[in-house]
């Protein structure tokens, strides 16, 4: 294996859609390579999972635990695999891999001029891909990473949640698919952005598929409010034709999401109470979502959701696109998969229906 395998940046050439990166780094190197606002960054490669995997010795202990998993209750997931986390956590990274790690992430550093620049470490996996599942979600994001170290820790963290209880009892049309194939994980190292508003843009109306409507869900602060569901969000329905606002609907937000200096990690923080009644989104963003959304939608070819954030400076950034997975499936196929991605916490809060099997992160 060449270390030159290991790390790929989001505006390589050869990133765009290629497999090493991961289903939710690719797509966002496809978006970077067409010209959207994508935050910059690099995939640590499933080169590099792998390469980890074969010099720590832990490729038999993969197999066995994937084995096993579909046999097992989710209780006893944590007790098979406590072993095999063990040594994610503790086993040498191999020399190359820990250069090539470093002297990217300071070459990031020299690229946006910050000091220990803060990211975003985001798991993306190759199950990610699987046709008609919706598995993102199931992952972990740790936000404003900042240094070397803390980011080979979340690293490790990353790969080791190929192997927690979600993932290896994922299940898509009564198979236990994860557990049962051999799949790879990127952890996608992206600039932070210091969000004053953020949340999740739908190309079509979540609840009844209606292709001629662009929903979006918003809050204050960084997307976590959004996509775990800790905070009411403002939603706006906007015509897909005539760009016409059709509902807006504002809830109070007195948290949100952002790094606190004084804990340095991010959390749930009080909102200004002169901005906890108004609505995180002016109507000209609302706009201007919208119809990036269709233009993301024409790209890619179907109906996307879609992850983002606006800067205090007003400007919007593109955290993660997929396709739409349940009204698409459900147009080709008759029927509607489980969906388990974070935007579960959309629909069940528009539907009132509660979401088995959804996981937190901003995955």
């Amino acid at each position: 294996m060449t270390a030159s395998r290991f790390i790929l940046w989001l505006d390589d050439a050869a990133a765009p859609g290629n497999p090493i990166l991961g289903g939710k780094f690719g797509n966002l190197a496809q978006m970077t390579a067409a010209g959207f606002a994508v935050p910059p960054g690099f995939g640590i490669t499933t080169v590099a999972y792998r390469h980890f995997l074969q010099t720590a010795g832990l490729e038999d202990e993969v197999r066995r635990v994937r084995a096993v998993a579909p046999k097992l209750e989710l209780s006893e997931i944590k007790d098979e695999t406590a072993d095999l986390l063990g040594g994610i956590a503790s086993a040498p990274l191999p020399a190359d891999l820990d250069e090539q790690v470093r002297e990217n992430y300071a070459l990031f550093e020299r690229k946006t001029g910050v000091e220990s620049v803060p990211v975003a470490v985001r798991s993306s996996g190759e199950s990610e891909d699987l046709a008609g599942a919706s598995f993102a979600g199931q992952y972990e994001t740790y936000l404003w990473i900042c240094g070397a170290d803390s980011l080979i820790h979340y690293m490790r963290a990353c790969w080791a949640g190929m192997f927690g209880e979600a993932v290896l009892s994922y299940r898509q049309d009564g198979d236990t698919v994860i557990a049962t194939g051999d799949f790879g994980i990127c952890v996608g190292i992206q600039q932070m952005v210091p969000a004053r508003a953020a949340g999740v843009t739908f190309t079509l109306d979540p609840i009844n598929g209606d292709r001629s409507k662009i929903v979006m869900e918003a809050c204050w602060g960084l997307g976590e409010g959004v996509v775990k569901g800790d905070v009411t969000p403002n939603r706006f329905v906007v015509d897909k034709v005539t760009f016409e606002i059709l509902q807006q609907h504002r809830s109070p937000q007195t948290e949100e999401y952002r790094f606190d200096p004084s804990q340095g990690t991010v959390g749930l923080v009080p909102v200004d109470p002169a901005r906890q009644d108004a609505a995180c989104l002016t109507d000209e963003l609302v706009l201007e979502l919208a119809e990036l959304a269709k233009r993301i939608e024409r790209e890619r070819g179907g109906a996307q959701d879609i992850e983002w954030a606006v800067t205090e400076q007003g400007e919007v950034r593109v955290l993660q696109v997929r396709p739409e997975t349940v009204w698409s499936g459900r147009a080709e196929t008759g029927h509607v998969a489980t969906s388990k991605s974070p935007v579960d916490h959309v629909l069940a809060r528009l539907s009132g229906v509660r979401v088995a099997g959804s996981a937190s992160g901003e995955d």
